[in-house]
């Protein structure tokens, strides 16, 4: 009678031979990509920390949508968002192509910021809280808990790599996907660069920046336009041409500044079954090659505003949308009274209003404290840090330096605990 036990670590066999050859080792991502955070989709960085913290907890552009930012007014911070993303296309070695410019927009790309080698004070554990020093050169790090099971703590004296605090397993990688975190890749490889925009960008001399320009002629003898000169459908023929030469591990970023403007762009372009349907093409390009292609485009508000149903149709056309309100210059030069919680902080010069973030579902979106949607966003943009998006709050109100330190007085002196009360 045969025994109705087996032998332990013996695969069984299923009607076919079993292969003795280990399963291929994990396929590597390509460089600029990471995996997100929620569910593992592959994201690329829009070349701004804040920004990628704010889509909806992937932490980054997910492969395969795109993002849509309208701005009202005669500002341009929609540009500098556009050359965020163009750079670190650049420098991420992706193939850029830019609808509606030449190559002098791509002159003014902003730089690299220089790495300034930071010493780090040594870092003491003692029951499990942080003592003293900074932590990766963050200069905000104080005090605080760690939590338990702490394993080892750099005394600073290394370099780079061996600066990194290592913590409990469970908390090593809370930090590495928001805004405030080292914006890094699972290789090692940087994920978000930082950018200067007092510098340009050099770019390589095999360059895998492409442009398209409009060449919008104002039209003063009021012919009709012929759709075969579109520039839509020219660029649309360049990127399938592109896409389709490039191997499967490229990836590429369409780049589209000040849709529809005036400056740029002829009248008939402007036509809802010329603008509708090529965004349409364009959609369809995106999720044929949702794992190479994404894109940013702007659009000023002022010439399409958010009532029209033209822009309404272009809004459902993409993935997400976000909305930049300026302030006026007038509002944004405030002065800073000394000893004020702003004093180091630089004033918000608009606001951030997201209408539709990319998937945004149940499986992945974030939402409420881990995205920031709903709440009041104010941006601001400067040279070394580039545009920087946090929560709005009002400053305190200049010359009221009593009510500041908490001080009440009246005619008799100071105010007590039996005046307060009524």
């Amino acid at each position: 009678m045969a025994s109705s036990f087996r032998k332990r670590h013996v695969p069984v066999r299923s009607g076919g031979l079993v292969s003795s050859e280990p399963k291929s080792a994990k396929q590597e991502l390509p460089k600029g990509v990471r995996p997100s955070p929620i569910d593992g989709r592959s994201t690329t960085s829009t070349g701004t920390r804040s920004l990628d913290g704010l889509l909806a907890g992937h932490a980054g552009l997910a492969l395969g949508t795109s993002l849509l930012v309208e701005e009202s007014g005669t500002t341009d911070f929609g540009g500098s968002l556009l050359r965020y993303y163009a750079s670190e296309g650049v420098v991420q070695g992706h193939h850029v192509h830019v609808l509606g410019m030449n190559e002098v927009w791509g002159r003014d790309l902003p730089g690299l910021v220089e790495a300034v080698s930071r010493k780090t004070a040594p870092v003491e554990v003692v029951n499990e809280r942080v003592l003293s020093g900074t932590i990766e050169g963050n200069e905000d790090a104080g005090s605080g808990t760690i939590g338990p099971g702490t394993k080892q703590v750099a005394d600073g004296s290394g370099s780079g790599a061996g600066e990194k605090m290592k913590i409990a397993w469970r908390y090593e990688r809370l930090g590495e996907f928001g805004p405030k975190g080292p914006s890094t890749s699972s290789s090692g490889e940087v994920f978000c660069h930082d950018f200067d925009l007092s510098k340009r960008l050099v770019l390589p001399s095999p360059s895998l920046m492409y442009f398209v320009p409009s060449t919008a002629k104002p039209d003063f003898e009021f012919r009709g336009g012929s759709t075969s000169a579109s520039p839509f459908n020219r660029f649309l023929d360049h990127l399938i041409t592109h896409l389709s030469a490039s191997p499967s591990t490229a990836l590429h970023r369409v780049v589209i500044p000040n849709l529809l403007s005036p400056a740029l762009y002829s009248s008939e372009v402007s036509r809802p079954e010329s603008i509708l349907q090529f965004l349409h093409a364009l959609r369809a390009l995106i999720r044929k090659y949702s794992t190479q292609l994404t894109a940013m485009i702007t659009l000023p508000l002022t010439l399409y505003p958010r009532s029209t149903g033209l822009t309404r149709w272009m809004e459902l056309l993409n993935d997400g949308v976000l909305e930049l309100a300026p302030f006026p210059s007038t509002a944004i030069a405030t002065k800073s009274t000394p000893g004020a919680s702003t004093v180091h902080e630089e004033p918000p010069q608009g606001m951030l209003k997201i209408h539709r973030l990319p998937i945004f579902h149940e499986k992945g979106g974030g939402g409420g404290e881990a995205s920031g949607h709903g709440d009041d966003l104010a941006f601001t943009l400067s040279r070394r840090k580039g545009l920087v998006i946090k929560l709005f709050s009002l400053p305190p109100v200049e010359g009221d330096s009593e009510a500041q330190q908490g001080g009440l007085e009246h005619d008799h002196g100071k105010a007590t605990k039996v005046d307060i009360e009524f």
